[in-house]
C-alpha cells in the first residue's frame, strides 16, 4: 500500500506536444511539414470544453492553440466568441459536446453548477455512452465529485476528476498544477491535453482525492491573503510605508509568489480578477465544512471564511480575491 501511494504521488512529467513542435518548426525555419508529422497530429483526439470561464476559456484557448480540434459550450454562448473566431465549434448543449468529442474537459463556478451541467436536460450524462470520457476540473466537494463519476459510470464512461491549483495567469501561460483522481486509463488519454494546460499533473488515487486536495491548497491560500491583509493593514495605520512591508517580506522566510503578486496590487487598489473573491470564499467554506466531517478544528480557516464572507457582503464577490484587503483596513 505504502508503495502505491508513492507511485501515484510523484508528479506526470511535462511532455512537448508533437504537434506544437512540428508547427514551431514550420512558422522558424520554413519547413514544410511530412506526412508523419500530419499525420501525428491528425490523430490527436477531438476535445470538448465546457464553461468559458476566466479559467475554462484560458484552458481551451491553449488547447485550440496547440492544434486540438475543440468544441466549446457556455451557459451564454456569446461567451465562446472569442475561441470560435480563432477556429473552435460551438455547440448548442452539454449533451452535443459529449457526443462530438473523444474527450470532454469541464470548468464550472461550483458544485451546484458542475452538477446542472452534467444531470441538467440536453446535459453531458445525456451524452455518456459507453467508452465515453469526461473530466471535470471544477472545484467542488468531494460527495459532488463522486456523485458526478457514478452517475458517468453508471453509463458506461470514464470520469476523472482534476481541479487546478492555479489562477489566471497560470491558466494563461499553461502552467498549472492539475490534481487528477478517478479513472487512470483516463488520465493518460487525457496526459497530452493537460501538458499543454499545466506544468504538473499528480495522480491522487479514488475519485475524491483530487476534490479534498484542492481544497486543501485553497484554504492555505485563502488563510495566506487574509494574513498578508492584516499585516499590511496594521503596518500601515502604524506609520510603515505599504511598500518597505512588501520589500522586507520579499527578502525573508516569507518571500513567496502569492505576497510577490497581490501585495503590489492590494496597495494599489488593483482587484482586476485573476481568481474571484466568490469562489475563493466557497472554496474555503468547503475547506472548513470538510474539516467538521473529518474531525479536524480549523479556527483560523473559519475565521478567515468570516472575512471573506464580510467582503462578499460588501459587494467585492466579483474582484479578485485579494479585495479582503478593502475590508480588513478599515
Amino acid at each position: 500500500a505504502s508503495g502505491r501511494r508513492a507511485q501515484v504521488l510523484a508528479p506526470v512529467p511535462r511532455k512537448p506536444t508533437p504537434r506544437n513542435a512540428w508547427r514551431r518548426s514550420v512558422r522558424e525555419t520554413g519547413a514544410v511539414a511530412t506526412k508523419g508529422q500530419r499525420e501525428e497530429a491528425m490523430a490527436k483526439p477531438t476535445v470538448g470544453y465546457l464553461g468559458m470561464g476566466i479559467m475554462g476559456s484560458a484552458m481551451a484557448n491553449r488547447l485550440i492553440d496547440a492544434g486540438f480540434d475543440v468544441t466549446l459550450w457556455n451557459r451564454t454562448t456569446e461567451r465562446c466568441d472569442p475561441l470560435k473566431a480563432k477556429g473552435a465549434k460551438v455547440a448548442d448543449t452539454p449533451q452535443a459536446v459529449v457526443e462530438a468529442c473523444d474527450i470532454v474537459f469541464a470548468c464550472t463556478s461550483d458544485p451546484e453548477s458542475a452538477r446542472k451541467v452534467v444531470f441538467g436536460e440536453g446535459g453531458v450524462l445525456a451524452g455518456i455512452s459507453a467508452g465515453k470520457k469526461y473530466v471535470d476540473m471544477s472545484t467542488v466537494d468531494e460527495e459532488c465529485a463522486i456523485e458526478i463519476a457514478t452517475a458517468i459510470k453508471s453509463k458506461g464512461g470514464l470520469f476523472l476528476e482534476a481541479p487546478v491549483s492555479g489562477s489566471k495567469a497560470p491558466a494563461v501561460n499553461g502552467q498549472l498544477v492539475i490534481l487528477a483522481a478517478g479513472d487512470e486509463s483516463l488520465r493518460n488519454d487525457a496526459q497530452p491535453c493537460f501538458d499543454v494546460m499545466g506544468k504538473k499533473t499528480f495522480f491522487l488515487g479514488e475519485v475524491g482525492a483530487g476534490a479534498r486536495m484542492k481544497l486543501v491548497v485553497n484554504m492555505v491560500m485563502a488563510v495566506n491573503i487574509e494574513a498578508l491583509s492584516e499585516g499590511l493593514a496594521l503596518g500601515q495605520k502604524a506609520g510603515l510605508k505599504g511598500s518597505d512591508i512588501m520589500a522586507v517580506l520579499d527578502e525573508g522566510a516569507l518571500k513567496c509568489p502569492l505576497y510577490s503578486l497581490k501585495g503590489p496590487k492590494m496597495l494599489e487598489g488593483d482587484y482586476a480578477p485573476n481568481f474571484p473573491l466568490k469562489h475563493q470564499q466557497k472554496d474555503i467554506r468547503l475547506a472548513v465544512d470538510l474539516g467538521q466531517k473529518v474531525g479536524q478544528p480549523l479556527p483560523v480557516a473559519a475565521a478567515a471564511n468570516e472575512v471573506f464572507k464580510a467582503a462578499l457582503a460588501a459587494g467585492q464577490g466579483d474582484a479578485d480575491m485579494s479585495a479582503i484587503f478593502e475590508v480588513v483596513k478599515r
